[in-house]
Formats: C-alpha cells, sequence, structure tokens
C-alpha cells in the first residue's frame, strides 16, 4: 500500500466533504485520512499527520486557506496543498500560488478534476482548473491588445479623445457638439479624423472601440 496517496480534506460544508470524500476514495490509490472543518482543525491535521495532499476550503472558520497555507509554509511541512474554491478572480489564485499552493481547483469543476488535481500536485506538477486557466489566457490576451493598442490612442489630440469619450458614452455627434460648444461639422471632422488614425471603417466600429476602450481615455 505504499503507493497510497494520503490525503487531508477541509471544508467547513459536511455535505460537500462527504461527497468530496467519496470521489476521492473512488480511486484505489487515494486515501483520506483526516476530515477538518475549520482552519485549526486542517492545520493540526498536516502537522501530526503529514499526508501527501490537503485539500482546502479557502473560506473557513477560524483559519482561511491561505492562513493555513501560511502556516504549513513557515513550519516547512511537506504536504502539497491544493485550494478547492469558487474565486474565478486571477488575484484569488496568484495569491494562492504567492502561498505555495500546488494546486487551485473550481467547486464547480471539482467532481471531475479533484482526483487528477491529487495525483498531478503528488507527483510535484502544479494544477490550475482549465476552466480559470481559459479564462487567464483571454484575459492576458486582451491585455495584450490593450497594450498594443495604447500607442495608437496617444496619437489622438486631446479634443479627439474627449470626443471618442463621449462616443462611448452614447451621445450622438449633435450632442457632442451641444456638450463641447463647438459645430456639428468640427464634430463630424473629428469623428473622420480619429477614424482614420485608428484604421476604423464606419461609425458601428467606431463606437465598439471607444466603448472598449473607455477608461484609457482619460
Amino acid at each position: 500500500m505504499s503507493d497510497v496517496i494520503r490525503v487531508v480534506i477541509a471544508d467547513d460544508h459536511p455535505i460537500f466533504r462527504h461527497g468530496l470524500r467519496q470521489i476521492i476514495e473512488a480511486d484505489p490509490h487515494l486515501t483520506v485520512v483526516a476530515e477538518a472543518s475549520d482552519g485549526q482543525q486542517a492545520y493540526r491535521a498536516l502537522a501530526e499527520l503529514g499526508p501527501a495532499v490537503a485539500v482546502l476550503d479557502l473560506t473557513m472558520p477560524l483559519k482561511d486557506g491561505f492562513e493555513v497555507a501560511r502556516a504549513a509554509r513557515d513550519a516547512r511541512l511537506p504536504t502539497a496543498l491544493v485550494f478547492l474554491t469558487m474565486h474565478k478572480d486571477e488575484h484569488y489564485l496568484k495569491a494562492a500560488l504567492e502561498v505555495g499552493a500546488k494546486g487551485y481547483v473550481l467547486k464547480d469543476s471539482a467532481v471531475s478534476e479533484i482526483v487528477g488535481c491529487i495525483r498531478a500536485v503528488a507527483a510535484g506538477q502544479e494544477y490550475i482548473s482549465p476552466a480559470l486557466s481559459s479564462l487567464l489566457i483571454r484575459r492576458s490576451k486582451d491585455a495584450d491588445m490593450l497594450a498594443r493598442e495604447r500607442p495608437v490612442l496617444d496619437r489622438l489630440t486631446p479634443t479627439e479623445r474627449r470626443i471618442l469619450k463621449l462616443i462611448a458614452h452614447g451621445l450622438t455627434s449633435r450632442a457632442i457638439a451641444d456638450s463641447l460648444n463647438i459645430g456639428l461639422r468640427t464634430v463630424e471632422h473629428h469623428r473622420n479624423n480619429v477614424a482614420a488614425k485608428l484604421g476604423l471603417q464606419g461609425s458601428h466600429a467606431l463606437v465598439k472601440f471607444a466603448v472598449k476602450h473607455e477608461s484609457q481615455l482619460g
């Protein structure tokens, strides 16, 4: 039985914890050696039992998952930590990795992923829910695109930027003219210049660009 991976699970919801244990122990190479309903119990189980893997809910009474992870890291415990959470925010993932987590699984996909995650981190690998990985990749691509488009925005004059921002707010050319106390033909001239600088065709493309970059227009 030396190849069996010993696991501790910690979550303050007993029904969820019970279901998670059943899923884990359906794999003959995994065994749950302890359950915990709060962070203090979780840390005590790690310190006393030295499991290969601990599956921790991020939000628990007494100590949250981050606090348990920090305590385990400070005590140099060998257990690989997996965070189980509803949070899809990249800031939580970054914080989890910073405190030494090797796995990050979303609760809504735990049934299909938790066994693979435990096996991966027990083998020294890292595991992040694919759904979250895809989200982060999309966000990274969006950020890269905005960074590439930033120099183009810098080519706009202050007046052109103000007009583009008002377009993002849904104002018509007439309303923009009234707001800036300039002529309608002047607004249309600026719109055409902005579209030409940005390589946009048609008013719809200009509106779409304005809405997407509204936060960068000052």
